[in-house]
């Protein structure tokens, strides 16, 4: 029978010494300032009954790790035997892995810039040695062995005991079990955060904010007799804390004491890539939409302008993703060796793809327009290279447009994958792509209109589609908040969004900047659409950098 690995932590043995996680460091060589294992505290009850508890946190070695399956190069893989383990010599550091683990169990190396975590002491099972955190615990807290084995410890006292994991409902089958696991420190959206811990200031930037856990005080208004009354409340838990008992709110009776701190991994390059990217692919969308269905008159000049414009925004995308990877030397590796489940793999082939067939085509337009017609005996090779080109038009555009649309909604499959951010994981994604492609696709058209002349058919398309385009962006924006929230955490990443820290970036950037301000100035000042067109562009900025930031920010352990 194949071996299949697992943990077993008794928390009602565990007396948090932390022999666990300096044995771990000691052996695997871990740098200052990242965990591989960690000792989590959390303090509950009041004064004088107040208890102190536990939790060994690290890697679930999961059944179905969506590490695993985002990672675009094989560097973090799974053995036959269950074990989750990473290869840091490929590794591209993109960081996906990190975003796709809901259990914050992988950091990023500030020695090699690669991913690592707990890799089951692997180089020590494989001579018959047991992890060195089970080794050095002096209670015999943790256990580790074949859970395929019923001989084995593990099974023997997972068959006889009660146990838990941490967030089952992610679908990703963990493999670290917990006996007298309690929901306070199994849930870090249970607790509240402070601004430092035992024998630690709090340096990482993720939190619970004080919209949400209460410190900022309700409005209150009053009735037409003048009696004071609040403001309804957010559906769920109440503002101040489900319980109070002598003025003190709940969340000074459930705090977390110590735990390990995480960075955000992703920050303005993403925000900026999803704005250059759909203006790439919207552009071309829009130039295959028409040569496929004679929706405007097709003009050499027009293509030329715009393909050219689009290819200059492909290579800003490309440059932004490059220049977020950690070990960007390594940026061919997603080429070279390919793993087909991640969609960070596929979407690097989709846009390279893209970039070779619509570049082909734009170069075959440009030879065809600049082209003089060089008489060699009988033949004319200017106007057969133009009567080819006006032969192939139809298919090129058939060709290129799947792979514009490709290239501008599957960051929406992408963030699907990361587990760990379960407000990404939005069916509105894929369209909400679409429609804001559309937005910058036209208004970036708009502004080339200055500089040339552009049909009238298509100048009259573009007058509908660029508000057209806003409207709806906007109805599948708020839709997106509309819909109920699957976890808690995706709640918390939306509030965070909204009403905390990136509530500026949301409604003042996203929503007033980004389709408000661009509508009224299309509707009563036709003149300044070339300030509607950069407004729409800066408030697209805004709107991505909250809605790819806001959930990093909530602690996923």
């Amino acid at each position: 029978m194949t071996q299949n690995y697992g943990f077993l932590i008794d928390q009602s043995k565990c007396i948090g010494c932390h022999a666990c996680s300096t044995a771990c460091k000691s052996e695997n060589q871990v740098p200052l300032g990242v965990n591989r294992t960690w000792v989590k505290y959390v303090e509950t009850g009041a004064y004088p009954d107040v208890r102190r508890r536990f939790q060994v946190t690290r890697c679930n070695h999961c059944a179905n790790p969506p590490c695993v399956r985002i990672c675009p190069v094989t560097a973090m893989y799974q053995r036959d035997d269950g074990i989750v383990e990473f290869d840091p010599s490929i590794c591209i550091g993109c960081k996906s892995c990190m975003q796709a683990c809901p259990y914050d169990s992988i950091y990023l190396d500030p020695e090699t810039n690669t991913a690592a975590k707990c890799t089951f002491c692997a180089h020590r099972l494989d001579v018959g040695l047991e992890p060195a955190c089970v080794v050095v615990c002096p209670e015999h807290a943790i256990l580790a062995g074949d859970l395929n084995d019923p001989a084995s410890e593990i099974s023997r006292k997972l068959s006889t005991s009660q146990v838990t994991v941490r967030k089952p409902e992610q679908g990703t089958g963990p493999k670290l079990f917990y006996i007298n696991g309690n929901d306070w420190s199994l849930h870090p959206s249970a607790t509240q955060t402070h601004d430092s811990y035992m024998w630690a200031d709090k340096v990482t930037e993720q939190n619970v904010t004080a919209f949400e856990r209460g410190s900022i005080a309700l409005p209150v208004l009053k009735s037409k007799s003048g009696t004071p009354i609040r403001t309804p409340q957010t559906q769920g838990e109440p503002l101040n804390g489900p319980i109070q008992i002598g003025g003190r709110v709940a969340e000074h009776m459930v705090q977390t004491a110590y735990t390990a701190q995480h960075k955000i991994n992703w920050h303005w390059e993403l925000p900026s890539y999803l704005v250059t990217k759909n203006i790439a692919g919207g552009l071309f969308m829009l130039l295959s939409l028409g040569s496929m269905f004679n929706i405007f008159s097709f003009n050499s000049a027009t293509f030329l302008a715009t393909g050219f414009t689009a290819m200059i925004f492909m290579l800003i995308t490309t440059i932004l993703l490059i220049k977020d990877l950690s070990q960007p030397k390594r940026f061919l590796n997603i080429l070279l060796r390919p793993q087909w489940k991640s969609w960070v793999a596929r979407g690097a082939y989709i846009m390279v793809t893209f970039t070779a067939v619509a570049g082909l085509w734009w170069l075959l337009e440009g030879v065809a327009y600049f082209g003089t017609e060089p008489k060699f005996g009988a033949v004319h090779w200017g106007r057969m290279v133009s009567e080819f080109v006006i032969a192939v038009r139809p298919f090129a555009a058939w060709i290129v447009f799947p792979f514009a649309l490709g290239v501008v909604i599957y960051t929406a499959f992408l963030l699907g994958q990361a587990e760990g951010r379960d407000m990404w994981q939005n069916n509105l994604l894929p369209f909400q792509l679409f429609a804001q492609s559309m937005m910058v696709a036209s208004g970036v058209f708009f502004v080339l209109n200055l500089f040339v002349t552009f049909p009238a058919d298509l100048t009259a398309l573009l007058t509908v589609l660029f508000p057209a385009s806003i409207a709806v962006n906007l109805l599948l924006t708020f839709a997106g908040k509309l819909n109920s929230f699957p976890t808690d955490t995706a709640m918390l990443a939306s509030r965070e969004m909204t009403h905390g820290r990136f509530r500026n970036h949301y409604w003042l950037g996203g929503i007033a900047l980004g389709h408000v301000i661009p509508l009224v100035l299309m509707l009563i000042f036709a003149p300044a659409l070339p300030v509607a067109v950069l407004a729409t562009l800066v408030g697209l900025f805004f709107y991505e950098y909250a809605f790819v930031m806001a959930p990093q920010y909530i602690p996923n352990s």
